[in-house]
């Protein structure tokens, strides 16, 4: 078990919480007046273009109970508890190559290299692709599952002429 740890959170300079985990393994936040919350989730702002800054401390509600500015600030036994739970939470591999596709009408199977490894995932339409900031993509698949194109130059020739077809 880890140990507890005063944190401060540096915009909200009243707000002073620990952070620990029960018996089940559940986050535990106990603010600076003694009140203590179970089921804390952690959910960051702007996973995608800024992962490490801003994260919010959600009750089981959906209240946010404390502010996390930057997550590099938190001492390392805390960070480390809320990197899991985020990790736990969030599923967003990677693509680094497209293998292949079935057809390049849809709905087509993919066959892609991620940072996880290499899997198959079926799109739906072209709607599916969207544009983020710059050349960043995120591809959802038949199931929901959430695929990352970090920087579209990144991936090599034949990856990107066979999105260049459903763009």
């Amino acid at each position: 078990m880890l140990n507890d740890a005063n944190l401060q959170a540096a915009d909200m300079p009243d707000t002073e919480f620990t952070l620990t985990r029960n018996g089940f393994g559940r986050l535990v936040l106990t603010l600076g007046d003694g009140t203590a919350h179970e089921g804390v989730v952690p959910v960051r702002a702007f996973p995608i273009g800024a992962p490490d800054d801003g994260i919010g401390m959600m009750s089981t509600d959906g209240h946010e109970l404390a502010w996390i500015p930057r997550l590099d600030r938190l001492p390392a036994p805390q960070r480390a508890m809320v990197e899991e739970e985020l990790a736990a939470r969030e599923f967003m591999p990677e693509i680094q190559r497209i293998v292949g596709v079935s057809t390049f009408a849809t709905p087509s199977e993919w066959t892609v290299q991620t940072d996880r490894g290499q899997t198959t995932l079926v799109l739906r339409g072209e709607e599916d692709i969207r544009r983020l900031a710059g050349t960043t993509l995120l591809i959802s698949d038949s199931h929901g599952i959430h695929y990352l194109i970090r920087d579209l130059m990144a991936l090599d020739r034949a990856s990107r002429k066979i999105l260049d077809r459903f763009l």
